[in-house]
C-alpha cells in the first residue's frame, strides 16, 4: 500500500481540497527533483539513463501519476557537464482523488529562469 493511501497519512491533509493537495504534492515533487539532481554529472552517453533515473525516483513521491523528464541542451560526445536547472524539461501529473494536476518545470528564456508552474487542473 502506497503511503498516500493510508488513513493516517490522509488525516494530515483534511484541511485541503483535492485540488489544493494535488498542487501541493506537485510542487513538493518538482522542488525535490530540482534540488536533488541539479549538479549531477551528465553527458551524451548517460543523458537518457539519467532521465529515466529521475523519473523512477520521483514516481516514489506521493500521488505521482506520471512524469516525463527531458534533459535539453547541447552535450558533447566525450565530455560531461553538471546538470543545470535550465536543462530540465519536466512534465508531471499528480492525482488526488478525482483531481489531476499537470505541472511543469521548464526553462523560460524571457525570464532567464527554470520555472515551476501549474499547466492545468482537471476534475475527473
Amino acid at each position: 500500500m502506497r503511503v498516500e493511501e493510508r488513513e493516517l497519512f490522509k488525516s494530515y491533509f483534511k484541511n485541503l481540497t483535492p485540488r489544493e493537495r494535488a498542487v501541493f504534492e506537485g510542487g513538493i515533487t518538482l522542488g525535490a527533483l530540482f534540488h536533488q539532481f541539479v549538479g549531477t554529472p551528465v553527458s551524451l552517453k548517460n543523458r537518457e539513463i539519467l532521465e529515466r533515473a529521475i523519473e523512477e525516483s520521483m514516481r516514489n513521491q506521493p500521488c505521482v501519476q506520471d512524469i516525463s523528464v527531458k534533459i535539453v541542451g547541447d552535450l558533447k560526445e566525450d565530455e560531461y557537464i553538471s546538470l543545470e536547472g535550465k536543462m530540465l524539461d519536466v512534465k508531471l501529473k499528480v492525482k488526488v482523488e478525482n483531481t489531476v494536476a499537470s505541472l511543469r518545470l521548464k526553462y523560460i528564456e524571457e525570464l532567464n529562469y527554470p520555472l515551476m508552474y501549474v499547466e492545468k487542473i482537471e476534475e475527473k
